[in-house]
């Protein structure tokens, strides 16, 4: 292993600098290039555990409350989980431009919330703080890295999932769009990778894909009411994929008003397997993402973009796994 001496030399400080900085010591003042100077020749000299300052947290809340919110919840419940085993500290900010301002207290940033940040901000935030790792999001891929759970492998699992099962006739439900890549699309990468998935299977489902308005319990139920209306018995899907569960609560509740059994008449597979998945009448089948691990490759690969000042842009996705409950029980393979 380099010894510090070495790792002053190449980084151009002096050993007692070297020391401070790796034996973590909070209070010693160094400019944050400095700093980075030597993680980088720690890095390339082998140099292992590398310690991190405290790292910001970027919370953009969304426009939401209760359910809808309790993906996000758990999210920065794993943040502090993973942090905690890897001795870090967090500090926590709802606003661009607040962090922005800090920039130079922190080595760089998770960023955790799916609420909007206009372009000017993240360009700012990329010149004062480059190393950054977006959470289950992907606004800035030129400029940050991120980790997101494949969310299109999802779509092409239930689909195939319900083609062996022997449906074929397989409607989506989802909600706006979200962020990627700077643009706000009217569809977000599940929808999209529905219809994409559909088309390449062969199945015909087009026009019983029910995609627009909030990641709500109430708008999941008044989607599938208007599939149903639009549907008649006879016309109808007999397999459902719903984007979230919050939104698959309220298809549930319209299934149920209708007198639509599941998975009888209509099977439903849904995602992120919320806790309230499991109380729902019949219980949700859903993708469980591994928060924990969608964390802890989130904080790796910061440290990784940190010590060897990368430029270039790592985008992971993160596999989910399928929970088969009441609402469809897939084949066995």
């Amino acid at each position: 292993m380099a010894t510090r001496k070495e790792i002053a030399a190449l980084a151009g400080v002096s050993q007692a600098t070297v020391s401070r900085v790796l034996n973590g010591d909070a209070s010693f003042k160094i400019k944050p290039e400095t700093r980075r100077r030597i993680m980088r020749a720690a890095a390339q000299l082998g140099f292992a555990n590398v310690p991190m300052r405290t790292i910001a947290v970027l919370d953009v809340h969304p426009q939401v409350e209760g359910l809808e919110d309790e993906y996000f919840q758990a999210l920065r419940q794993e943040v502090e989980q993973v942090a905690h085993e890897q001795g870090m500290t967090l500090t926590y900010f709802e606003d661009a431009a607040e962090l922005i301002a800090g920039a130079d207290d922190y080595d760089g940033f998770l960023a955790i919330g799916p609420g909007l940040i206009e372009r000017e901000d993240l360009e700012r935030l990329h010149e004062s703080l480059p190393y950054g790792v977006f959470m289950d999001t992907n606004p800035a891929p030129a400029w940050f890295d991120s980790v997101q759970p494949d969310l299109s492998q999802c779509m092409l699992d239930a689909l195939d999932a319900f083609i062996d099962a022997g449906r074929r006739r397989i409607g989506f439900i989802g909600g706006r769009g979200l962020i990627m890549g700077l643009h706000n699309h009217k569809e977000d990468i599940r929808s999209m990778a529905f219809v994409d998935w559909s088309e390449r299977l062969g199945l015909d489902n087009r026009d019983l894909v029910y995609a627009h308005g909030p990641v709500t319990v109430d708008n999941g139920r008044a989607l599938a009411e208007r599939m149903l209306e639009e549907h008649p018995e006879g016309d109808r899907p007999d397999a459902i994929i719903v984007a979230t569960d919050p939104m698959a609560v309220g298809v549930l509740q319209a299934f149920a008003s209708a007198g639509v059994k599941v998975p009888d008449d209509i099977a439903v597979i849904s995602v992120n397997n919320l806790p309230i998945a499991q109380y729902t009448a019949p219980p949700l089948t859903t993708f469980d993402i591994d928060q924990h691990e969608l964390v802890y490759v989130g904080l790796e690969t910061l440290k990784d973009a940190i010590a060897r000042n990368r430029t270039c842009r790592h985008h992971l996705l993160i596999s989910a796994t399928l929970v088969p409950r009441g609402s469809f029980t897939p084949m066995l393979r």
